[in-house]
């Protein structure tokens, strides 16, 4: 399984994608995002799904920016490159994938900007090429492993917050997945991007350079739930009691 985050805030991007690769009882490591520039721009992009489509279709994909990366000015117009490619990979692979007992599953995150757009993009792809693009009131994105990821970032994240807080977030979010799920593992890749400044960075992190913030996030977890009222607990033990008087009472009439 895949743990691939995009967040979308208004002072710019972040990406963050382990790296974890799980075939039978073996685990390996490979990159699954991928950075791209020209003079129209930067743009990052993440995938989850099987390891043989996503290669083929970046490749396919790198091709054409060779090609033709000049003349697209506007993010979407990258997308749909992508997506052409994604459903090129699917006329050729498609149907040999089913006969083994595979599904052409796809997914991914596509962000960045370019000369012609008027602020930072982020985008989900499908494996059948179409795409949605990540709003304000939605502000994030997880292909892969993303149920245990987005608790933290529903409750926390919005449009406004701060790269930093959002850098902070998704790495709580790719912590509770990590804890939580045995195919989802470091090193990961994270790549932001600055809306003032334009530049796109990326960064690997290691489990030990990030193992303090994981024992302390899960120390103030800790923490919190200690400082939670327990009223609420003390009326549930109290009519557990009662209801239990009220049973043997019943029982010995």
């Amino acid at each position: 399984m895949t743990y691939c985050l995009g967040i979308r805030v208004k002072e710019g991007l972040v990406a963050i994608a382990d790296t974890r690769i799980t075939s039978g009882s073996e685990t390996t490591t490979a990159k699954k995002i991928s950075l791209h520039s020209n003079k129209h721009g930067s743009l990052f992009l993440m995938t989850s799904g099987l390891r043989s489509i996503r290669d083929k279709a970046v490749t396919y994909f790198e091709e054409v920016l060779d090609e033709k990366g000049h003349e697209y000015e506007k993010m979407y117009n990258v997308v749909n490159a992508f997506g052409a490619q994604l459903r090129r990979v699917a006329s050729e692979d498609k149907e040999a994938l089913a006969a083994s007992g595979l599904s052409f599953n796809l997914f991914t995150i596509v962000g960045g900007r370019l000369l012609q757009d008027k602020e930072h993009k982020l985008y989900l792809l499908y494996p059948e090429g179409n795409w949605i693009e990540i709003g304000k009131s939605y502000p994030f994105a997880i292909i892969g492993n993303s149920g245990y990821g987005k608790p933290v970032l529903k409750r926390a994240l919005n449009y406004e917050s701060s790269l930093r807080f959002a850098l902070k977030t998704g790495f709580l979010s790719f912590d509770s997945t990590r804890v939580s799920a045995n195919d989802v593992g470091y090193p990961i890749d994270v790549v932001i991007y600055n809306n003032q400044s334009g530049e796109m960075i990326e960064r690997r992190y290691e489990e030990s350079d990030l193992k303090g913030i994981s024992s302390l996030w899960a120390e103030k977890l800790q923490t919190i739930i200690k400082e939670i009222p327990e009223d609420w607990i003390d009326d549930i033990n109290s009519l557990s009691k009662n209801s239990k008087d009220q049973m043997f009472i019943s029982y010995d009439q």
